[in-house]
């Protein structure tokens, strides 16, 4: 079952494994929350300290494959190892200039996962969206990102 232990656990594995020379500077809280179109999570530095990363919670469910949170979680390490909403120290200005987290997720073996994200938002995410929320999907979605 997707929950939140469960996804505590696959970031525990995925940063020893896949992260391991990234110092835990702080206590790293994850979670699901929210029920996005958009977005697939975020990270935040709370007020205690500690760096919260949230996932998508519509992705808690079987039909969003496991890449996807994979992927998400990858993607707000980078922000963290970068300094974005961590104590680390920040090395950019911008927390996407230049195509730095995709640069750094394919360095650490994740470009199968940046080329899921890009099908399963072209083919999935708008249908699965709209059975999990009932909300009427919107093509102008798709136009944005894929113009």
């Amino acid at each position: 079952m997707r929950d939140d232990q469960w996804l505590t656990e696959r970031l525990d594995h995925m940063w020893g494994l896949l992260f391991p020379d990234i110092e835990r500077k702080n206590t790293v809280v994850i979670r699901f929350k929210g029920r996005w179109k958009n977005k697939f999570g975020h990270i935040k530095m709370l007020q205690n300290k500690n760096t919260e990363i949230v996932v998508n919670s519509l992705f808690a469910h079987e039909l969003v494959p496991e890449g996807m949170i994979d992927g998400t979680i990858a993607h707000e390490l980078v922000h963290y190892m970068h300094g974005f909403q961590s104590p680390h120290q920040r090395l950019y200005k911008h927390p996407h200039a230049g195509g730095i987290v995709n640069r750094e997720l394919r360095k650490r073996g994740f470009g199968h996962v940046l080329a899921l994200e890009k099908d399963f938002l072209k083919k999935d995410w708008l249908k699965i969206y709209q059975e999990l929320t009932g909300k009427k999907k919107s093509d102008s979605f798709l136009q944005r990102l894929f113009g």
